[in-house]
């Protein structure tokens, strides 16, 4: 019976640490040449460094994304810098690209040659800014079009919604 307690104690800790490595799919680091050459799959969610050095995919990120094109399908937390940046939800935070393009709600900054938001609040700085809805925000550049809720529907070199 003495014998039996260490291990029935050692079986129950590895369940329970294997049932907690199950839900907590974050990883800490991604590296990506192009997807799916990556480090973990694209259904993965990533908190910490992502570097990609082609063309990155994974489901949510949290942190620092450093890359040529950089895709989120989830939500995103953090700060990005690239040659594109894509997520297909929302963004908080510095987008950093040349082209940014955010497909949900987007919090923040995103500075680029061309910044697209489907719902934004925040600041747009590039030679083309377009939002689909503005809550709160500035737009500076060239053309700056906000379909809902901006102060004009096109006006160039500023335009915004308070």
């Amino acid at each position: 019976m003495k014998r039996l307690i260490p291990i029935v104690t050692t079986v129950a800790l590895l369940f329970l640490s294997s049932t907690t490595i199950i839900k907590a799919q974050d990883h800490p680091v991604q590296l990506s040449l192009f997807n799916p050459i990556q480090l973990f799959s694209e259904n993965s969610s990533i908190s910490g460094l992502r570097l990609n050095l082609i063309y990155g995919k994974n489901e949510r990120m949290t942190g620092l994304d450093f890359g040529l094109i950089n895709h989120t399908t989830g939500a995103f937390k953090g700060v990005q810098f690239g040659l594109v940046g894509i997520s297909n939800s929302d963004f908080t935070g510095w987008q950093d690209n040349a082209v940014n393009i955010t497909n949900g709600k987007f919090e923040g900054l995103q500075w680029g040659f061309f910044n697209s938001a489907k719902r934004m609040s925040g600041v747009q700085i590039g030679l083309v800014n377009v939002a689909g809805y503005m809550d709160k925000g500035l737009q500076i550049g060239l053309i700056n079009i906000i379909h809902q809720n901006g102060a004009f529907p096109f006006f160039p070199i500023i335009n915004w919604s308070f």
